[in-house]
């Protein structure tokens, strides 16, 4: 006896379609990216949209994890560094070239997608604050450990450090969206190292 199908097979990617709205979203930010131009980018109905990602809020937390994976990986090759120095180099460094990736949209998701938003967007604004705070987290957690092993000077404090680096890499982002280039922004990166570690 044949089992009965239940529902249809999706009749797309939705890695692909996922991929589309990140990039939407980046392009547009949350508020600037329409229903309309989600799907069609992703080229699927809106019921097909909300069957595979739910709503709207739902599809942009999604592309927000795509992105951690695809773009921001840079933040969790830098915090295996050996020292807290090459840490700091590796993330700046990193954040340089994320934010002016030939074929992608300028600047990053994660700091520009909602900071103008309206009401409408308040999720998604907390979700980005939410999302930066983790990056500052992990970085200062890895400078707590630098202070502990001696690598890092016994007054310095980790949370500073780690605030520090995550302005100079947000600011790249908003540079980076007004032309600034891979090597500009790697100028801005050497320059803030000049003062490491922060008093």
């Amino acid at each position: 006896m044949e089992k009965a199908q239940v529902g249809r097979p999706r009749e797309f990617d939705a890695e692909e379609a996922l991929l589309k709205a990140m990039r939407v979203f980046w392009e547009q930010g949350y508020d600037g990216a329409s229903l309309t131009d989600l799907t069609e980018r992703m080229g699927i109905s809106r019921k097909s949209m909300y069957a595979a990602f739910g709503n709207k809020e739902e599809l942009f937390r999604k592309a927000l994890q795509r992105y951690t994976d695809i773009q921001a990986v840079y933040v969790f090759e830098a915090l295996k560094a050996a020292t807290a120095w090459e840490v700091a180099t590796a993330f700046l460094a990193g954040a340089a070239l994320a934010n002016t990736r030939p074929g992608c949209p300028s600047g990053c998701l994660g700091v520009q997608g909602a900071l103008a938003a309206g009401s409408t967007g308040e999720v998604a604004r907390d979700t980005l604050v939410a999302w930066r705070a983790l990056g500052q987290e992990y970085l200062r957690e890895r400078f707590q450990r630098a202070v502990d092993e001696g690598d890092l000077p016994a007054g310095t404090d980790p949370d500073l450090v780690a605030r520090y680096l995550m302005t100079i890499s947000n600011g790249m982002s908003v540079q980076a969206t007004g032309g600034a280039t891979q090597e500009e922004l790697q100028r801005v990166a050497d320059a803030a190292l000049r003062n490491w570690p922060p008093a």
